[in-house]
């Protein structure tokens, strides 16, 4: 009897510590994407240079201690909703054209790229949980949004990469019709600096495409 008590115990304690198993595995730590690394490593230099600002100590920054704090709180901001988890952003075209977006690679990709260059149509949103990484900015661009020039003139096609859990909304300045975006580029990548397929072409040839983001909800363009 002293036996069968003993094997039942150990069968509880095996059983137990098979199905108990998975919820004692570490979580995903959003922590270690690399968007939340990149923001965390541009949080701490920004506040370094605030802090070097602040002190009085010579500083090749051209941003006044204001402009570093605004940034600052920009990017604690985009910290905080990295960390509620969300792992999809979502672009919205209210331009009166076809616009490029980057978003995942098919199942069966033919190319090497870390994601795949779409076609999304006047008055067209990106689907939920369809992930849209950035925006392409054709060689003839002129842009129109925070943190650059009015009207400036990007030399050569670029990208611009978006955060996890970011909303980016793409527009017409109804003054100069150039494009404006509702977020801040953090930095444009050419050709080369990052493994996105960023094509030197004008925007007409982006225009003239036949829209192929899988869609879901879309509004008719006015």
């Amino acid at each position: 009897m002293k036996l069968f008590n003993y094997l039942l115990l150990i069968l509880i304690i095996v059983l137990n510590f098979m199905f108990a198993q998975p919820s004692l595995a570490d979580p995903p730590k959003i922590t270690k994407s690399p968007d939340y690394v990149e923001v965390k490593k541009s949080l701490d230099l920004l506040k370094e240079q605030l802090a070097a600002v602040e002190s009085g100590k010579e500083t090749s920054e051209p941003l006044t201690d204001e402009d570093l704090q605004k940034k600052i709180e920009e990017l604690s901001f985009q910290q905080y909703a990295l960390e509620k988890g969300i792992n999809w952003s979502q672009c919205r075209n209210e331009t009166d054209k076809t616009i490029a977006v980057y978003g995942p690679k098919p199942k069966k990709p033919k190319t090497s790229y870390d994601n795949t260059l779409y076609f999304l149509g006047a008055g067209q949103t990106t689907p939920e949980q369809w992930d849209c990484q950035g925006i392409y900015l054709p060689n003839d661009t002129k842009l129109n949004s925070q943190n650059t020039d009015t009207n400036q003139q990007i030399e050569g096609a670029v990208a611009i990469k978006i955060f996890k859990g970011t909303q980016l909304i793409a527009k017409n300045d109804p003054e100069t019709g150039a494009l404006e975006l509702n977020i801040s580029p953090s930095k444009f990548y050419k050709s080369g600096d990052i493994n996105w397929y960023i094509p030197n072409v004008s925007s007409r040839n982006i225009a003239f495409r036949v829209p192929d983001v899988p869609v879901g909800g879309e509004e008719e363009a006015d």
